[in-house]
């Protein structure tokens, strides 16, 4: 906090980082850490959100399982671009999507 932000008692919000985002918005991002620590055995705090999974040890085959576990788990159907899903955070904001859509639809 600035000397200015003390004496108006105004404090500038400060960006939320990505993986809050998905905490704040219905724990996406924790629920897919809980389902790769269940099924693959990497701790939440091991794999970096942002970084792809493929350099954590997940091959296209793994990745495949990962995603069908996410589906019947989460009872989801996503859409089938692997792009939108290398990342933890990338596949956390892909879910958040799917949901929105579907409520939309509800």
């Amino acid at each position: 906090m600035t000397s200015t932000e003390a004496a108006s008692g105004v404090c500038a919000a400060q960006p939320a980082p990505p993986e809050a985002t998905h905490r704040a918005a219905g724990g996406t991002l924790a629920e897919l850490q809980a389902i790769i620590q269940e099924k693959y055995d990497i701790a939440p705090e091991a794999l970096d959100p942002h970084q792809s999974m493929r350099e954590h040890g997940l091959d296209s085959l793994a990745l495949a399982e990962f995603l069908f576990e996410v589906e019947d788990r989460l009872g989801l159907i996503l859409p089938d671009d692997p792009h939108q899903v290398d990342t933890l955070a990338g596949l956390a904001d892909l879910v958040d999507r799917v949901r929105a859509e579907n409520a939309a639809k509800a």
